[in-house]
């Protein structure tokens, strides 16, 4: 009785992890024009995926068109580390503690737990590629407290 009880219990337990795994996301391709814009307060946001793959714990892109003037939200820090991609548009990332002004093209890095934004500091509506990504050790940092600001 023993041993149908453990080898139940054993069971059960390994098909409540194998529902908790995550499918990795393969190769794909994903076509601009069909991604759907969601209209959002400052602009509009195109996600085309978030999944794990192979080598993280999670893989995200989206884009995000920020009217001129606006900021999809202030700045913040995160255990995740991130990458802004400028398609169109004058942006300014805060890097480092500084406001930076970039153009199509440029590419901002965000590294784990730094405070970092985004907004738009031109005329015309500014776009960019947002990528992120989250492995095992992200789980084992966690952003400094007292700013207040975490996303």
């Amino acid at each position: 009785m023993f041993v149908a009880l453990a080898a139940a219990a054993a069971t059960l337990g390994v098909v409540a992890g194998a529902q908790t795994q995550k499918t990795a996301m393969r190769s794909a391709l994903f076509d601009w024009n069909t991604a759907a814009a969601q209209q959002t307060a400052y602009g509009a946001r195109r996600q085309f995926f978030k999944s794990a793959t192979a080598t993280t714990d999670e893989l995200s892109l989206h884009v995000t068109t920020v009217n001129p003037g606006a900021a999809s939200h202030a700045p913040h820090r995160h255990a995740h580390e991130e990458l802004f991609i400028v398609k169109e548009g004058t942006v300014e990332a805060l890097v480092g503690g500084e406001w930076k002004k970039v153009g199509p093209g440029s590419a901002v890095f965000c590294a784990s737990n730094e405070l970092h934004g985004i907004r738009n500091a031109g005329t015309t509506p500014a776009t960019y590629h947002v990528i992120n990504w989250h492995t095992p050790a992200t789980k084992t940092l966690q952003p400094p407290t007292g700013d207040g600001k975490t996303d």
